[in-house]
C-alpha cells in the first residue's frame, strides 16, 4: 500500500512542478499590479487545492469506510473548478464586473451541496461507487458556460488587437472542452488526477504567460507615455521662449517684416512641439527636418554667426517624432553658440541596410568618458537615444572631442524589427493617430 501511494505521488509530481514555477512566476513579476498579482496567486492555491482533492478522492475510493469524506471532496472540487474560470475572468475584465460568474458558481455549489442528503446531483453508495443523477453534470454545463463567457471577455477586451498569443485562451478552452470529454468517456476518474484538473494545470501556466505579455504591453503604454512627457518637459526651454520673445519685441522697432516673420516661425515651432505629444511614433523624415529648420531659423535670427546646412540624400523613412530637432537644438546651445562660424551639419544617407543620420558640428566638443551633467542639458539626447533603439531598433552613436566638434549618428533598419512593430501598434492601441 505505501509503495502504491508513493507511485500515485510522483505521479502527481509534474503538475505539482508546474504549480510551483508558475508560484515563484506570479510572485516576482515585476508587471503584475497588487490585485491582479493576489487573484493570481488565489488561483494557483485553488489549483494546488484541486489536485490535493483529485489525490484523496482517488485514495478514498480504494476504501470503502470514508463514504462520507469522499462525498466532502467531490463536492469541493465540482464546486471550485468553475470558481477557477471566474478569477480568470477578474483578470480579464477591466471593471471587475463579473457579477454573471458568481452567481453560476452559486448555483452549481448548492447543486452539488444536495449530495449530502439526495442523490439528484450525484452519490457515494455504502460501496463507496460514484454515481452521477440527474443533475450530475451541473459542474460541466456551468463550466463550458464560463469558459464561453471567459473568452467573450478575453475578445472584448484584446482580441481586437489581433496578436498571435490571443489564440491561447482558445486553444486553453478547447484543451479544457477536451478533457471533459475524456473525463466522461475515457476513464480519466481512474487516476490520480483527472484528465480536467491536469488541464486546468496547464491552461493555468499558459493563460498566465497570456496575461503576462498583456501587462508588459500595459506596462510599456505606460513607460511610452511617460516618455512622451519627459520629451516634452525637455523641449520646453524658458529661456529659448524669453530669449525669442525678446528678439522679437527689438526687430518690432528696427524691421517689423523680420519681426512678423520670426513671430510667424515661432508659433509653428511651438504648435509641432504640443502636437509631437498626438502625433504617431513615427512620421516622415521631412515632417521632422520641417520642425528642424524652424527652430534653427529661429535661432539663427538671434545669432547671426551660426550656420546650420542641410545634406539629405536620404528622406524616404520614418522616424520618431522629435528625433534631429532636439539634436540640432544640442549643438546649437552647447555646442556652436558664441564661436565664430559655427556650423551644424545634418546629413541623411542611404548605407548598405541602414538609414543613417548625421548630426555633426564643429564646436566645443565634450569628453564622452565624462558622465554627462544632471541638470537637465542632457534628457533630450537620452530620449532620442532610448526611442531610436526601442521604438527603431537601431543604433545611437555619439564621437566629440573638446574643442574638435561632436558627430552624432543614427542607424535606422531599412527593414523595420519585430520590437519596432510592436511599439507601432502599442501607439494604434493607446488611440494615437
Amino acid at each position: 500500500m505505501e509503495q502504491f501511494i508513493l507511485l500515485s505521488i510522483l505521479a502527481l509530481l509534474p503538475l505539482f512542478l508546474q504549480l510551483i514555477g508558475l508560484t515563484f512566476a506570479v510572485a516576482v513579476d515585476p508587471y503584475i499590479r497588487k490585485e491582479d498579482r493576489r487573484i493570481m496567486l488565489v488561483i494557483v492555491a485553488l489549483v494546488y487545492s484541486l489536485v490535493v482533492q483529485n489525490y484523496l478522492e482517488y485514495i478514498l475510493g480504494f476504501n470503502a469506510q470514508p463514504v462520507f469524506a469522499r462525498t466532502l471532496t467531490s463536492i469541493y472540487g465540482y464546486s471550485i473548478r468553475p470558481l477557477i474560470i471566474v478569477l480568470f475572468g477578474y483578470i480579464v475584465s477591466k471593471n471587475r464586473n463579473v457579477w454573471f460568474g458568481w452567481i453560476l458558481i452559486g448555483v452549481n455549489t448548492l447543486v452539488h451541496l444536495t449530495a449530502l442528503f439526495s442523490p439528484i446531483c450525484f452519490e457515494i453508495n455504502e460501496e463507496n461507487h460514484f454515481a452521477r443523477g440527474p443533475l450530475g453534470y451541473c459542474c460541466h454545463v456551468v463550466s463550458v458556460v464560463l469558459l464561453v463567457w471567459l473568452l467573450y471577455l478575453t475578445s472584448r477586451e484584446f482580441m481586437q488587437k489581433r496578436k498571435i498569443e490571443n489564440w491561447i485562451p482558445m486553444l486553453n478552452a478547447v484543451a479544457i472542452v477536451g478533457a471533459i470529454v475524456l473525463d466522461l468517456f475515457a476513464g480519466g476518474y481512474d487516476w490520480p488526477a483527472s484528465f480536467l484538473t491536469i488541464a486546468v494545470v496547464s491552461c493555468s501556466v499558459f493563460y498566465y504567460i497570456w496575461l503576462h505579455l498583456q501587462f508588459v504591453r500595459q506596462h510599456e503604454k505606460a513607460l511610452m507615455a511617460e516618455q512622451r512627457i519627459q520629451l516634452m518637459m525637455s523641449q520646453i526651454q524658458p529661456h529659448f521662449m524669453y530669449n525669442t520673445l525678446s528678439t522679437i519685441q527689438a526687430l518690432c522697432r528696427i524691421d517689423p517684416d523680420k519681426a512678423y516673420d520670426t513671430i510667424q516661425k515661432f508659433s509653428i515651432y511651438l504648435r509641432q512641439n504640443i502636437d509631437s505629444l498626438s502625433q504617431p511614433e513615427l512620421i516622415p523624415l521631412e515632417k521632422e527636418l520641417q520642425h528642424t529648420k524652424v527652430y534653427a531659423d529661429i535661432e539663427e535670427v538671434r545669432f547671426p554667426d551660426i550656420d546650420v546646412i542641410y545634406n539629405t540624400e536620404d528622406s524616404d523613412f520614418e522616424v520618431p517624432a522629435l528625433t534631429i530637432q532636439p539634436l540640432v537644438e544640442n549643438a546649437i546651445r552647447h555646442g556652436i553658440r558664441g564661436l565664430e562660424g559655427g556650423r551644424v551639419m545634418v546629413t541623411t544617407r542611404r548605407k548598405g541596410e541602414f538609414h543613417e543620420i548625421i548630426v555633426a558640428d564643429n564646436g566645443r566638443g565634450f569628453d564622452v568618458n565624462v558622465p554627462p551633467r544632471s541638470d537637465g542639458t542632457h534628457i533630450g539626447m537620452q530620449n532620442v537615444r532610448e526611442r531610436i533603439e526601442t521604438i527603431c531598433g537601431g543604433t545611437f552613436t555619439i564621437e566629440s572631442r573638446p574643442r574638435r566638434g561632436t558627430t552624432i549618428t543614427i542607424r535606422i533598419p531599412v527593414e523595420r524589427p519585430a520590437l519596432a512593430e510592436t511599439e507601432r501598434t502599442l501607439n494604434l492601441d493607446t488611440g494615437i493617430q
